[in-house]
């Protein structure tokens, strides 16, 4: 297989169990919906996915299997998409968009962006 191929082989994993994460999160009674909204708005936003791909590439590489390691590495993920979150934030860079979309504190308010981010952080 060439690395493209295995590049968006290894993110159709890593996307599909985030939206499997969110889609679980949005059904928890200890989860308010908007929260949840936030969450995923931030967490499906796209990107390349580099670090969860490059933490299953390493497990792989060690003799490992992508779907035993896929919940650990994706949740590389969510970690660095909290670090995106607060980064937007005004007291930070104060950005507007972020790949292309309004952040997450322009779409759902500051303090919901903080949770959202934070409870990402938690859940990782």
């Amino acid at each position: 297989m060439n690395l493209n191929n295995y590049l968006k082989e290894k993110r159709k994993l890593v996307d599909s169990f985030l939206k499997k994460y969110i889609s679980a999160k949005k059904r928890r009674k200890d989860c308010p919906k908007h929260l949840a909204e936030a969450m995923g708005y931030a967490l499906t936003a796209g990107g390349k996915r580099v670090r969860p791909i490059l933490a299953i590439a390493s497990y792989e590489a060690a003799g490992g299997t992508a779907e035993s390691i896929l919940p650990v590495a994706s949740s590389i993920e969510l970690i660095h998409t909290y670090s995106l979150i607060h980064d937007d934030l005004p007291a930070m860079d104060n950005d507007d968009l972020r790949r292309n979309k309004p952040t997450t504190h322009r779409a759902f308010g500051e303090a919901e962006a903080i949770l959202a981010g934070d409870a990402l952080l938690t859940d990782a």
